[in-house]
């Protein structure tokens, strides 16, 4: 048997196997070749819009294919992104390299800014020296075709971030939907100039475009912050925690100061364990085990630590 904690003593558990779960992230590559094809995806959208402007001459599409060429910088960016979230940690970096995902968000929250800010430059032009539009129901067509493209891939790309839990690629996927309402408002604002003859539409449309596109960006930028503040893990998720906890502390007499904070797939769990005083090491340590195990499985990749402390340190308050 071995030794009892002693009343002013107090012991720590890291999980060392939820350290490698999320190391390993087996993952990684799905998320690698989502992120590849995005870059195709988005290489391919540019070039069928460069062909509607080329065709029609409008301002408005002109605009639609320079927003695109933030998607392909947004693609190349989640790329490296991806790659740099893998790195296992190291001696500069001893909690991961997991956080590099929300950088790559903030730069893509900031090219949607940016796009914004270049059709509101573009509309102000048209504004200024408005001209018809020429083929434009071929021109039309064609970009329709890659507003549909991108509709499909952003679906995809923000279901399998959602699930995989990367940040850049929910922020490439919701960059994508950006995109799509940009296409469609310039394609509403081509339609109504054909339509009516007042060409001075198509810049106006193209400002309500701009402002959403601002809009999205500002959301991009704040979520992305938020992460890189260490905020703590969602309701649901904290709620499951609490689950656990209660259900694997076992002859312990209390949990309290839980503390949780999430970068990328990584959940960092830390909270204060009062069991017995009379309890040996041996026996809360049997209790850590136990519950590393039960929160890495309900969590995979979660990073657990544990304080032990003897009963008279309990607060009687928090589960």
């Amino acid at each position: 048997m071995g030794p009892a904690l002693t009343q002013g003593g107090s012991c720590c558990s890291v999980s060392a196997a939820g350290a490698k779960r999320s190391s390993s992230r087996p993952g990684m590559d799905l998320s690698l070749k989502i992120a590849a094809g995005s870059l195709a995806v988005s290489l391919s959208v540019l070039a069928i819009k460069c062909v509607a402007w080329r065709v029609t001459g409008s301002v408005a599409l002109f605009s639609d294919a320079m927003e695109s060429i933030v998607n392909v910088v947004t693609a190349g960016a989640t790329i490296v992104a991806i790659r740099g979230a893998a790195r296992p940690p190291d001696a500069e970096h001893p909690y991961g390299h997991q956080k590099a995902e929300y950088l790559s968000a903030l730069a893509v929250g900031a090219l949607i800014v940016v796009a914004g800010l270049s059709i509101l430059w573009e509309a102000y032009n048209a504004f200024r020296a408005p001209h018809a539009i020429e083929a434009p129901w071929t021109g039309m067509a064609v970009n329709a075709g890659a507003t549909l493209l991108n509709i499909a891939w952003s679906s995809v790309l923000i279901r399998q971030g959602r699930k995989r839990r990367s940040a850049a690629l929910v922020a490439d996927g919701k960059h994508l939907l950006t995109d799509v309402v940009t296409s469609l408002g310039v394609l509403v604002g081509v339609a109504l100039v054909v339509l009516t003859g007042i060409e001075i539409l198509d810049p106006a449309i193209a400002v309500m475009v701009a402002l959403f596109a601002l809009w999205s960006g500002r959301g991009v930028i704040a979520s992305s912050m938020s992460s890189l503040l260490d905020e703590a893990a969602p309701a649901e998720e904290l709620g499951r925690i609490r689950e656990v906890i209660a259900r694997s502390r076992g002859d312990a007499i209390e949990t309290h100061d839980l503390r949780t904070r999430h970068a990328g797939r990584t959940t960092f769990i830390e909270f204060h364990l009062v069991v017995p005083g009379d309890m040996t090491v041996e026996e809360s340590h049997a209790i850590c085990d136990r519950l590393e195990a039960a929160l890495t499985d309900a969590l995979p990749g979660a990073v657990v630590a544990i304080h032990v402390e003897p009963e008279h340190k309990a607060k009687h308050g928090e589960p």
